[in-house]
Parts: structure tokens; sequence; C-alpha cells
């Protein structure tokens, strides 16, 4: 008997979370800085909100591919939201501490876009825990002692 494969929908395999953070991250980049400081709160609610709903979906789906690509998207923005606080954090170390006579090019991110990057982070680790009980009940009912 041949074993039908069935490609998962391609909603599934768009890395929401992801993209969100990078919309926060290049909105911060690109904007003027006094427009963004304005309107922070309405951008982060249009970003943060849907990735949560739209990752929350993915839950109920316990395909292998799934699952591996969340884990890869989970650690691609682990590591750009590493990055985006690295650099800030060596440009506020830089301005306060070293008084460096030319400019130095770092990220500046506000409060209010370390607290978005932070929420879209929690729920990459929440989603990523979802995903851990969900492999464990998929092997709990291979087991054939179950």
């Amino acid at each position: 008997m041949p074993t039908q494969t069935h490609k998962p929908s391609a909603f599934l395999t768009i890395p929401w979370g992801l993209m969100s953070i990078v919309l926060v991250l290049l909105l911060n980049l690109t904007l003027n800085g006094e427009w963004f400081q304005k309107n922070w709160s309405w951008i982060a609610l249009v970003l943060i909100i849907p990735a949560a709903i739209l990752e929350n979906f993915k839950v109920g789906y316990s395909t292998m591919r799934i699952m591996f690509m969340k884990v890869v998207y989970s650690l691609i923005s682990f590591l750009l939201v590493g990055m985006a606080f690295g650099s800030a954090l060596s440009g506020w170390h830089i301005a306060k501490f070293q008084k460096v006579a030319e400019p130095v090019k770092t990220i500046n991110l506000p409060w209010y876009v370390m607290l978005a990057l932070g929420v879209l982070l929690m729920i990459q680790v929440a989603q990523l825990f979802s995903m851990l009980k969900a492999v464990k009940r998929e092997f709990m009912q291979m087991d054939p002692d179950q």
C-alpha cells in the first residue's frame, strides 16, 4: 500500500513571528524617530497580535516539516534580536563610557522597540514549548506499549 504524502499548507510554513521581528527592526531603522515614537504602540499592536494569533494556529499541526521549520525560524529570530540588542548595547556603551570623537554606526533601540521584540521572542518560546508537547504526543502514539 503506497503511503500518501500531503504537503503542508503554505500558511503553516510562513514564519509569521520572524516576519514581525524583521518588520519591527526595519521600521525602527528606516522611519523618522519622532514619527515612530508617536506611533510605536499602534505599530507594535498591528505586528505583535497578528503574529501571536497566526503562530498559535500552527500548534495543532504536528508534522515534522512544520516543526523543523518552526525551530529554524525561531533560531533565526533569536539571532536577529540578539544582534540588534548587541548593537544597541555596544552603541550605548560607546556613547556613555568611551566618548569616541567620531560617530560609530550602531542600532538605536528605544525601550518600546526592545519591549516589542521581547514580547515577540516570548511568543516564539511559547510556540516552541507547545511544539515539544506535540512531538511528545506524536511519539507516544507510535509507542507500542501505550
